[in-house]
């Protein structure tokens, strides 16, 4: 064999060698750019910068995945194209390479059709679109001490305030506590729309946005507000409908003629009843939640307290009626009147309205009625008597 021929079998195999080699190289770096692809963690969509709720459901978490078109245009971009007129690459490195890029197709395949998240879906979170504005934060991870600056200011606005979120490898929502050594995943900011003092203001509403954006930009969070506008309608409205609906009732006992009616004894009859003393001197009947159901108070300037003095006298007495806040309203007023007409008899008094006006079976059946319209329409507001959406409302 001549020294030509030689020369040309070492070069024939010298280019068979590279092409096995760049070929193994293509081939390594399409499998970790797919592996990558398909192994990246599941991100919540809503938080994705540019990203909008959906406008058929703004609370449905949607994932992103790729599906078996995906994986083939990914594959298509990246394999690559070689041509060669006169050596082809030899039939079992071809063979191999194939028998890979199948593999990994099917692989593709196979995710596809798995859900996009093996985790568990993190749970909606509670959030009351009637009477709150929202602002959603996302990361990677954001620990609870720096969250502590905001938490606090944003208790400085003049409406309730709740931060609520979800630690990282959880998936239940949790009161936030900023004291705590964890870091959260997913934040929601909610602001209360109305209380007894009104309606939110705009103020108010800009004032949150602006200490969580700045939240947001200190420590890279992905941040989405609520419209404004659209939360100051509702608070406006929410406002009008609670002022319409928001009746005390009081109920008097009092002393006929110029007489006095003896508190000894209706301090012994609410003691028997059930009731609790208050902080602030004004008797209580709470139900199972410890929520008051209606109160007693002292006409006189000096509230009840602890010692009963033996024969002390009051010009009356009142019982009260917190119509929104109270479940089973009409069973409630019924057995406040029913105390009422007790204690009447027990001191020789007699039950009348704010007027002084004796209340008659007639007068009762028409507060009645009142407050089953009012209760009616707490109902169909979505907010009814005595709920935990009605005490936020009413306090």
């Amino acid at each position: 064999m001549s020294d030509l021929q030689i020369s040309l079998l070492a070069i024939g195999a010298a280019i068979v060698v590279a092409i096995l080699a760049f070929n193994w190289f293509q081939e390594r770096r399409f499998r970790n750019q797919a592996n990558a692809a398909f192994e990246s963690p599941v991100a919540d969509v809503l938080m994705q910068p540019g990203s909008a709720p959906s406008a058929r459901d703004p609370h449905k978490r949607v994932e992103p995945a790729f599906d078996a078109n995906d994986a083939h245009d990914l594959a298509e971009a990246q394999e690559p194209h070689l041509h060669i007129d006169s050596n082809p690459v030899p039939t079992s490195a071809a063979t191999t390479a194939a028998d890979d890029m199948a593999h990994v197709m099917r692989a593709a395949a196979e995710v596809s059709a798995q859900p996009a998240s093996a985790a568990a879906p993190i749970a909606v979170a509670p959030y009351d679109e009637l009477i709150e504005y929202r602002i959603r934060l996302g990361s990677d991870g954001v620990q609870a001490n720096a969250l502590a600056d905001a938490f606090s200011h944003t208790r400085t606005l003049g409406k309730s305030v709740r931060w609520i979120g979800v630690p990282v490898g959880a998936t239940q929502w949790e009161e936030v506590q900023p004291w705590r050594d964890l870091h959260y995943q997913q934040l929601v900011v909610t602001m209360q729309l109305a209380d007894r003092n009104g309606a939110v203001l705009e103020e108010q509403l800009t004032g949150l946005c602006e200490m969580v954006q700045t939240l947001a930009q200190n420590h890279g969070l992905r941040i989405a507000c609520d419209d404004v506008v659209e939360a100051l309608e509702r608070a406006q409205a929410i406002d009008r409908f609670c002022v319409d609906v928001d009746v005390l009732i009081g109920l008097n006992v009092v002393a006929r003629g110029e007489g006095a009616v003896n508190l000894t004894r209706i301090v012994r009859e609410a003691e028997g009843s059930g009731m609790v003393l208050g902080m602030d001197g004004v008797f209580q009947l709470l139900d199972s939640r410890s929520e008051q159901l209606y109160a007693l108070c002292n006409h006189d300037a000096e509230p009840f307290s602890n010692e009963v003095v033996e024969g002390q006298t009051s010009q009356g007495v009142t019982l009260q009626f917190d119509v929104p806040r109270v479940p089973d309203g009409l069973k409630v007023f019924d057995g406040m009147v029913a105390f009422g007409r007790k204690l009447a008899n027990e001191v020789g008094g007699i039950l009348v309205d704010d007027n002084l006006r004796p209340l008659t079976d007639t007068g009762i059946e028409k507060i009645r009625t009142q407050l089953a319209h009012i209760y009616e329409r707490m109902e169909a507001r979505g907010v009814p008597s005595g709920s935990r959406r009605a005490l936020r409302l009413f306090s």
